[in-house]
Order: structure tokens, then sequence, then C-alpha cells
């Protein structure tokens, strides 16, 4: 199944985008896409006997914004340098074990929702990712096959990033992960059953219409089996958390000077085969 929230900031209610294309409302099964929901095997069963009896009502789309289709994010772990072609284009050495960082919940907006350059930005740069959704309780997971079980469902993440903020102001990265916005999300939170091969996704982002990353998961250093199971030794993944899994070659940092960071007005788009598409425009803080 393909979810979604729909509405204005902070109001946003449940949806389902059906195999025509046509967005079906769900607030009158379920209260919301959250962890909760994705925890929930009868829950999920409704949507999908009524999505295929054809009970959920049409939803007018005139107008109506797409917000991110996760409500209640837990914690947002990010894994860094996941691809063996990022690696190569940045000259770091690929990681023994996965790096982990975080990205705060309040990061995550709609995936046409504008983004904010940070006050003295220089170097603000982009990163489509792959987005696991949790959607089981998973601690100390002893296998891979373990791992993909407890995973509810994918998204589209755009882990928006500040390079000076993050590598050359001291300390850890999350100064430049943590700004305003850095995290659209979406537009579809699309169920495990769907992706039955995550390590065989092709991950594409423009930038003011220029191809800059096209790239596939098949690269991952470490792919979603293993980054779930590794993550689940170090803290509980609760339902509604989400793992960022990391991004393939092409982003700004890689490229030779003058490297072009992006600036207001700039437009990225990005899509991930199966998972739907991003477009946001930049703005300055």
């Amino acid at each position: 199944m393909k979810l979604l929230r729909v509405g204005t900031a902070g109001s946003e209610r449940p949806a389902l985008l059906d195999a025509e294309g046509t967005l079906r409302d769900l607030s009158g099964i379920v209260a919301d896409i959250d962890g909760q929901l994705l925890a929930d095997d009868t829950a999920l069963g409704r949507i999908r006997a009524a999505a295929d009896a054809g009970e959920l009502p049409a939803l007018d789309e005139t107008g109506l914004r797409i917000g991110p289709p996760l409500a209640g994010v837990g914690k947002i772990v990010c894994i860094g340098l996941n691809y063996h072609d990022h690696a190569r284009e940045t000259g770091a050495e690929p990681p023994a074990e996965p790096v982990i960082f975080f990205k705060a919940a309040d990061t995550v907006v709609g995936p046409y929702d504008t983004v904010l350059v940070p006050r003295e930005s220089t170097k603000t740069d982009w990163e489509v990712e792959l987005a696991i959704v949790i959607g089981r309780t998973a601690r100390y997971l002893g296998s891979h096959e373990e791992a993909l079980a407890h995973v509810g469902g994918y998204a589209i993440s755009h882990d928006v990033s500040e390079r000076e903020f993050q590598l050359e102001r001291g300390g850890t990265w999350d100064k430049g992960k943590n700004c305003e916005t850095f995290n659209p999300l979406g537009p579809w939170l699309v169920t495990a059953d769907e992706v039955p091969d995550p390590q065989a996704l092709g991950l594409r982002l423009w930038v003011n219409g220029e191809l800059k990353q096209n790239g596939t998961t098949a690269e991952q250093i470490f792919g979603v089996a293993e980054v779930v199971r590794y993550v689940s030794q170090f803290m509980t993944l609760y339902p509604g958390d989400v793992i960022n899994t990391g991004t393939p070659a092409g982003v700004a940092l890689g490229e030779p000077e003058p490297q072009p960071f992006l600036r207001a007005g700039d437009v990225v788009e990005l899509e991930i085969d199966g998972l739907g598409r991003q477009r946001q425009a930049f703005k300055d803080a």
C-alpha cells in the first residue's frame, strides 16, 4: 500500500493512493499514519480490505498539500558514507562499521514544502536517500531475515546537509544536519510488501533540472537488513522510527571547485523507484 497524509501543516489526515492513482480518504478507518498503525496488523488489514472493496471515498486533490507520510516520527537514525561510489567521490575510506548520526524529528517536512537555506550558510548540499520506517519494536536482532521482518515500509528522504556546519565547525556532524526543514519525507510510505528487494532501487536527484545523482541501492556498503540489525544492537528501534540509509555519488561536496552548493531560488527534485517523487524550492531562512 501507498500511505500518505494530506492537508495543511499540523492538520494532515490519512490517505491512500490506489492502483489507479486516485487519492482515497482513510480518516473514517484510522486516525493517522503513524508507528501505532504500522504495528497494528489488524488496522492495516482493515485498510486493505476497504481499498479492495472500493469503499474508500476519493479526495479532491485540487490545491491539496501532501505532508510527511508519517506522523509522530520517533527518532531519525542516519547512516553516513554508506555508498561505495559516494565514499570514492569524497575521498573517504569506506567505513568498517556503519557510521551513525541523528537528525531531530522536527526537521521533517512534506515532500513539496519549502526548504530553508540557513543563515550564514555557504555549503548547503543535497542527498537523496532511501528511508526505512520501522514497523515493529526491534532489540538485538540476530539475522537479516529478522531485521527485514521489523521493517514497516519505505519512503524517500532528502537528507539536506550544511557541509561547513557539518565538517568545519568542530564537534559532531549534528550542526550541519539539524537545520529547520532539512528532512523532506515522502510523498508516500510504501509498505514493505511492495518493496521485495530494497537493494534494487534506483535513486535520482536533479538540481534546477540538471541530473546530479543517479545511483542504486545495490551500491550500499551496508544493506537495509544489515543496517536494521546493526542499529538494533545499540538502541531500541520503535514503530515510527526512521532510518536514513545514506546517499549515492553526485553531491555538491564531491564536485570540483567551485562546488555548486544550493542557494535561495534553486529547485531540487528527487525520486526513488516505486516510492514517488519530491520537489522543493529553496529560500533563505
